[in-house]
């Protein structure tokens, strides 16, 4: 396999690697993989399934360790904030991972660079490069500078709705709802379009694979534009 040029992604992340086609295995869709005629096992969804599993262990140990006296139901749950689909997303948006993706020509027409569920896998894939490159602590300083990082702006992002909704409620403003306002895409690939709505006024918007992701978007976009209103 030929090895692409991501030098300047390799600066970002601030590691290099030793064996480059590992990098490019984590930025390789399954698109592009057929599109190629590349055997499927050397698109990222192998070395994804690995980076999951390290994130989860890193993870797990730094919300032990972070906070002693906390239960595990609620370790349970700031781990889901930090390593939510939505809040990869935003990993890979920080480090422009949608760049320097290898995809299909019908995946690329359909905005797959910017959708969440192919970036926040790239970054687990990215997670399990390194890991199979370098070990465990490289992969570890990864997740804890690009992952586990601005978790106040992930965990705002995670809890956006019931914030937003004690938020509305306290002020005993306006109707508020979310609107579903779009649908593209084939079902499998279907991208959900939302409003969140306040006294007739579209306060925010989202859009997601899921009506619930669509609407986590548009909360967060609402949340914003609340607290900023409220300065």
């Amino acid at each position: 396999m030929n090895c692409y040029d991501f030098s300047e992604l390799e600066k970002k992340i601030g590691y290099e690697f030793k064996d480059k086609n590992l990098l490019r295995q984590a930025l390789t869709h399954t698109s592009f993989a057929n599109e190629q005629k590349i055997n499927k096992l050397d698109s990222y969804e192998r070395i994804e399934f690995l980076g999951d599993a390290v994130l989860e262990m890193v993870s797990s140990e730094f919300f032990y360790f972070e906070n002693p006296k906390m239960t595990e139901g609620n370790l349970t749950k700031m781990r889901a904030s930090a390593v939510c689909e939505p809040s990869l997303a935003i990993t890979a948006r920080q480090l422009e991972l949608g760049k320097y993706l290898l995809l299909g020509k019908g995946e690329e027409a359909t905005g797959g660079r910017e959708r969440d569920s192919i970036i926040a896998d790239v970054v687990e894939a990215l997670i399990g490069s390194i890991y199979l490159d370098s070990g465990l602590e490289e992969a570890k300083r990864f997740i804890l500078t690009h992952v586990l990082n601005d978790l106040e702006h992930k965990q705002l992002f995670y809890d956006a709705k019931s914030i937003l909704m004690e938020m509305i409620q306290a002020k005993k403003q306006q109707d508020f709802e979310y609107r579903l306002v779009g649908e593209e895409g084939p079902d499998h690939e279907k991208v959900f379009k939302t409003e969140a709505v306040l006294g007739g006024e579209c306060i925010g918007y989202g859009e997601g694979q899921s009506k619930k992701i669509s609407e986590q978007h548009a909360a967060y976009e609402a949340l914003m534009w609340l607290r900023e209103k409220q300065k």
